[in-house]
């Protein structure tokens, strides 16, 4: 054999060699893997229907395109589930949708032991909760509590949402049962949020946000998961009356910090401060006393705000409205968005505040009272209200004078002028008291004529008699009633003609009514009190008598004339 042929019959021999370690090798491996077992393999072919994936077999797998949701290319490695080693065609078997279960189950085996994030799609409501689509056919129960970190109000809203979710169960007695949670990813999230916000942000700085919901004193504003307050008085320099007519729900804005709170967690968020504060020129403007123009804006149960321009918004007191008129209701003189003119009375920078008047653009009716009804003129007003003190006159609109019981009648004792007058009933009367500094003027009735009492303390000196008529008894004296209803009192003690005579028997000869002679003790016209005596009248009548008749006797006789001469002439 020439030297050719031998190195052909080697060559042979090495191919033959070659072929035999290969397929051993092939048998080998093939040996190794197990049906059911997970392996790479590489994309060698895309077609429109398959797949093929190399696995290391003498054949290639094939997976149908419809287990992808993203078509790999050529080249890309691919996890696969072996279902056959060899079919009856000697192809191998190969799943990618098992493989991707297989390896989602791991990565959830994870998340659970490991506290990990998982991602899903909420794509079902469900009884008590939703569906979550965690892919490769695997599906999770989350608990309508475990949603969101608010209370969901509708469901609906929540469909086709991608988030992230922690593991809360994988089984339950055995079986694959998937729970999740939402709600502890989004507080985590907005912790950390919130954190990087106070960490990061600063009073003055600009954010944005979106206007989240509305209270009655202002808005609140979501800016990436937690909130921050846009107060009403911050939305605007200007007067703003509901924070809905200023800004939308869901409108995204742009606004200044002005506050900041880390360990309460508060933000103050501000849309005015983006414009120069109007305050910084008030003074340049305003004075007080200065009369000025302004629209009412609201009003409350002490006043009415009034906007002198925007941002400057002052308030007139209700007891500012009127001079003279009570004002229960500011609504009785003014209204929302009246033009009204008014005066500053007074202001305050710092706070925001301006002090102001409608009464004082008018003439105040006090300051010409006194001059129009000076005392000791008399009127004919009519009544516009009784108390049990007295009764109110109209002098004019809003000016009443004050009638008191006292001044009703110089004798007759009044309580309640209710017996006496009426609402609406005019009546005569004079005035005998105006302070335009107290507002306070007084008539009287009474003094339309002369004191009753001046005349007759000046008619009964005390030691005279009069007679009068008994107006009631008591237990310490009886009342006489003289001329011009003058009464005093006869007292007990002075009713008793001897000293032997008790009160009870001596006034049993007295009724109401009765005519009597009495002699006046003493009478005080600025009191308003008499006292009379029936036993020094007695006692006056009979010094009287004597002195008749010792003034008789001396005129016919020249002789003495003696008390005894006296009574022997009256026993004759």
């Amino acid at each position: 054999m020439d030297q050719m042929e031998v190195e052909k019959n080697e060559a042979q021999n090495s191919k033959g060699n070659i072929q035999t370690q290969l397929q051993e090798e092939y048998l080998k491996s093939l040996e190794s893997l197990e049906e059911g077992q997970l392996v790479d393999g590489t994309v060698i072919q895309v077609t429109p229907d398959q797949v093929f994936i190399d696995v290391g077999y003498k054949s290639e797998g094939k997976i149908p395109t419809s287990e992808f949701s993203e078509l790999p290319k050529v080249g890309d490695v691919v996890s696969v589930v072996l279902i056959n080693k060899e079919n009856k065609h000697g192809e191998v078997i190969v799943s990618k949708q098992k493989a991707d279960v297989k390896q989602l189950w791991k990565k959830l085996k994870q998340a659970h032991t490991e506290k990990e994030l998982i991602e899903g799609t909420i794509d079902k409501v469900v009884k008590g909760g939703f569906e979550v689509d965690l892919t490769s056919g695997v599906r999770a129960f989350l608990p309508i509590s475990q949603s969101d970190s608010q209370k969901v109000e509708k469901s609906e809203k929540l469909i086709g949402l991608k988030s992230k979710f922690y593991v809360e169960r994988l089984y339950s007695d055995g079986k694959p049962n998937v729970v999740v949670n939402r709600r502890k990813y989004l507080e985590e999230s907005i912790t950390e949020n919130r954190d990087k916000f106070f960490n990061e942000i600063t009073i003055g700085a600009s954010v944005k946000g979106a206007v989240k919901s509305f209270t009655s004193f202002g808005a609140f504003i979501d800016l990436g998961g937690f909130d921050g307050l846009l107060h009403i008085n911050d939305m605007s320099w200007g007067h703003v009356t509901r924070p809905k007519d200023f800004v939308k729900k869901g409108q995204e804005i742009e606004l200044k910090v002005i506050r900041l709170d880390p360990e309460e967690k508060r933000i103050n968020l501000s849309l005015k401060h983006f414009s120069e504060d109007p305050w910084l020129h008030f003074e340049d403007k305003y004075h007080v006393n200065d009369v000025v123009k302004g629209k009412v804006t609201k009003l409350t149960e002490f006043g009415a705000f009034i906007e002198l321009e925007e941002g400057i918004e002052g308030l007139a007191h209700i007891s500012e409205f009127s001079w003279v008129k009570k004002i229960n209701k500011p609504s009785e003189v003014v209204k929302i968005g009246d033009e009204v003119e008014c005066m500053v009375l007074g202001y305050d920078i710092q706070a925001g505040r301006v002090s102001l008047g409608l009464k004082q653009v008018t003439e105040n009716p006090w300051d010409s009272i006194c001059d129009k009804y000076p005392e000791g003129t008399k009127i004919t007003k009519k009544v516009v209200k009784i108390t049990n003190a007295g009764a109110f006159i109209e002098l004019e609109e809003g000016i009443d004078a004050f009638l008191h019981c006292d001044d009703w009648s110089w004798t007759k004792k009044v309580k309640n002028l209710a017996s006496e007058l009426t609402v609406g009933q005019e009546i005569e009367a004079v005035v005998v008291e105006n302070n335009s500094e107290t507002h306070r003027i007084r008539v009287s009735v009474k003094h339309l004529s002369d004191d009753p009492w001046d005349i007759f303390a000046k008619a009964h000196k005390p030691g005279s008699t009069l007679e009068g008529e008994i107006v009631s008894i008591t237990d310490f004296g009886i009342f006489v009633r003289a001329e011009g209803g003058i009464e005093g009192l006869v007292n007990k003690s002075n009713l008793c003609e001897s000293r032997d005579e008790t009160y009870e028997d001596a006034v049993k000869k007295y009724t109401v009514g009765d005519k009597i002679n009495v002699y006046v003790v003493d009478i005080s016209a600025s009191k308003q009190k008499a006292a009379f005596s029936v036993k020094e009248y007695k006692q006056k009548m009979q010094r009287d008598e004597i002195s008749h008749y010792m003034s008789t006797s001396n005129d016919d006789n020249d002789g003495a004339y003696t008390l005894g001469d006296m009574l022997k002439n009256k026993n004759n």
